[in-house]
């Protein structure tokens, strides 16, 4: 499906099985962006020529863009480098707010980019740091999440999405709880961004997180929404650029938000790309892309299931996307390894989630992932160089 619009995937021997890794680029928006470079290049904000001009108007253009993606408003839309800079954005302006007593609440399922930067938040204000579980399912434990959620509560941090479980969280209702007890929810929507249609109106998230590079766009880019009440609220932690507003000896003060957590040069280029990648995903229809790969995700996990001694991490088989698996004792890079013989291009690892993985019984696990130019001939192919790459590593006569 739409495989042609993918000049890396022209060739038909590469069977790639790793977009929750990075998606491909489409023709279209390497074209955007290398036609940028060659007749628009310049700076953003204040140049006065006419490149600086039509520079400036292409990048806040994207802004506006992404905003309509995600159903804000283009003054809550921050431009990043990545997901990862957009929660480290958001975690270092509550190390500087967060006191002993208050209490940051993380699930066990995220992402070392959603965690860790929330763990090192806590360790330098002495806030608690806490963890609430997930189900044998994957799902997460609500039960667990009303217990440790409470009125020391400051912020919740949850993947929309777990790029080793594939599950969709239920990011409105524990949004919902959160509010409750006056606490900010921060959601992590790398992986759902690509997969599913987002409405931060409608989950209510405080912020929201994701990257361009996932989304069929460029690397470089990333996006941070946040309630303007929020981003207002919400210290600046690098400075420099355009995010200043006059500096004094003694004092300097910051421009409106969202530019003032744009320091330095911004990936304004690559802000460009990502405006082509949301284009051209918001001509397919984001339900088209949710009902071509719910289909797929499920045609792969019945043909999985087939295999002797696989299990998957996680018992729910409503997958999307993205199917994380052992088989037996043989070791996932092995299995990996000989996949690359056949040119099938999956994940090995324990994919920056250390934490679902023990919970779980695990150290790492194969990752198959799927994206909007994947179809039943490439599970297909990935079938049968697994069971061949299974028989190799089980010595079978």
């Amino acid at each position: 499906m739409f495989r042609q619009d993918f000049p890396l995937l022209s060739n038909e021997s590469v069977v790639y099985l790793d977009t929750a890794a990075s998606a491909q680029k489409p023709e279209i928006v390497l074209r955007e962006m290398d036609t940028f470079y060659r007749t628009s290049y310049a700076n953003v904000h204040r140049g006065q020529c006419a490149l600086a001009s039509r520079s400036t108007a292409a990048y806040e253009s994207a802004r506006e863009t992404v905003a309509r993606f995600i159903q804000a408003s283009p003054d809550e839309i921050v431009f990043t480098k990545g997901a990862t800079e957009s929660i480290n954005l958001v975690a270092a302006g509550y190390a500087q707010t967060l006191r002993p007593g208050d209490e940051v609440l993380v699930c066990v399922a995220e992402h070392h980019a959603n965690f860790v930067p929330w763990q090192q938040a806590c360790l330098r204000s002495g806030a608690l740091f806490n963890v609430f579980n997930v189900l044998p399912t994957g799902e997460i434990d609500m039960n667990d999440f009303r217990e440790k959620l409470s009125d020391r509560t400051k912020i919740v941090a949850v993947a929309h999405m777990s790029n080793v479980l594939g599950l969709l969280n239920p990011v409105r209702e524990l949004t919902e709880l959160a509010h409750r007890v006056g606490a900010k929810i921060l959601v992590d929507g790398a992986q759902s961004i690509a997969h599913t249609s987002v409405d931060v109106r409608d989950l209510d998230c405080d912020f929201f997180a994701f990257s361009g590079h996932k989304l069929y766009g460029p690397t470089g880019v990333g996006i941070l929404y946040g309630k303007k009440s929020c981003l207002e609220s919400l210290p600046p932690y690098q400075f420099g650029g355009d995010m200043i507003r006059h500096v004094a000896v003694d004092k300097t003060t910051f421009a409106d938000v969202p530019v003032r957590f744009e320091a330095g040069t911004t990936p304004f280029v690559e802000a460009v790309g990502l405006a082509k990648a949301v284009e051209y995903v918001e001509a397919i229809g984001m339900r088209q892309i949710e009902v071509h790969e719910k289909e797929l995700t499920h045609y792969l996990i019945d043909r999985l299931r087939t295999v002797p001694d696989v299990t998957f991490v996680g018992d729910s088989l409503n997958k999307r996307g993205l199917v994380s698996f052992n088989v037996g004792d043989i070791h996932p890079s092995d299995i990996a390894f000989a996949l690359a013989q056949d040119h099938i291009c999956v994940r090995v690892g324990h994919h920056c989630a250390m934490l679902i993985h023990h919970r779980f019984g695990r150290d790492i696990s194969l990752r198959v992932s799927l994206g909007l130019y994947n179809d039943r001939n490439d599970i297909d192919a990935f079938m049968r160089s697994l069971k061949k790459s299974l028989s190799l590593l089980r010595g079978d006569k």
